[in-house]
């Protein structure tokens, strides 16, 4: 099977394209370093013929007001892209809860995202995936300074990376869900609570909870948390970070 894995260089879909090569197929990575340009849509149809899968892995550069138009842009070319070119199977990937937050617009232009590939014709599907492993020292960046990291008491279920790039791998080599899977790690933290014990581990406890810290601020009640029916992923969050 041959399968055009967009923002295939990233930190998803390096790995991605690694599973999909490990298992036989023929994965193919296309990036702005392979002179793919999915806003101006130079290169997309090259990339996506012959495909028969196109997985869209590439994300907004920013988190801001921008974000919307990168989505409209990004997926009316590549979904368009892939009309053209017979594509049978269109995967993106999501965020649990995506259709809960419209509080904040990076969420908003998710859900814009998945309503493009929706409205298309070509049969897809949607990986929602919780808050990444990898992004808690990001996230815990954002409200931190040498005194404090403030953090809301946000309940999320982080997920490691290399366990959303086994979902989306597994997904895209079957047959389209028209439809979501959502995909979550095995525990549920207070976003707070994550903040220490990721601290603790580098002997820090700066860790202050603010329930208006932060863009997790605007997040209510479980909203991000897994729904009934999602896939369990087996990385606990302890053992994640003694490796990392």
């Amino acid at each position: 099977m041959k399968i055009a894995v967009f923002g295939g260089t990233g930190l998803i879909g390096s790995q991605v394209v690694a599973n999909l090569t490990a298992a036989g197929h023929e994965a193919v990575p296309h990036s702005l370093s392979t002179g793919v340009d999915i806003i101006t849509g130079a290169g997309v149809d090259d990339a996506v013929a012959g495909a028969d899968v196109v997985v869209n892995l590439t994300n907004s550069p920013t988190f801001d007001d921008a974000s919307p138009a990168f989505f409209q842009t990004s997926m009316d070319n590549l979904v368009g892209a892939s009309t053209k070119a017979g594509v049978g199977h269109f995967v993106i990937l999501s965020i649990v809860g995506v259709d809960q937050v419209p509080g904040l617009v990076y969420y908003r232009a998710k859900v814009l995202q998945e309503d493009v590939l929706r409205a298309g014709d070509v049969p897809f599907s949607i990986v929602r995936a919780t808050q990444f492993m990898e992004f808690v020292d990001a996230i815990m960046s954002w409200t931190g300074d040498g005194e404090t990291v403030r953090l809301p008491r946000t309940p999320i279920q982080p997920i490691a990376a290399a366990d959303v790039a086994a979902a989306v791998s597994e997904v895209s080599v079957g047959a389209p869900l028209n439809g979501v899977r959502n995909v979550a790690g095995p525990e549920v933290f207070t976003l707070d609570e994550l903040g220490r014990i990721t601290l603790a581990a580098k002997g820090d406890s700066r860790v202050v909870a603010d329930d208006t810290a932060g863009m997790f601020a605007a997040v209510s009640g479980d909203a991000i948390i897994a729904p009934a029916g999602a896939v369990t992923a087996p990385t606990r969050y302890a053992d994640w970070l003694a490796r990392a």
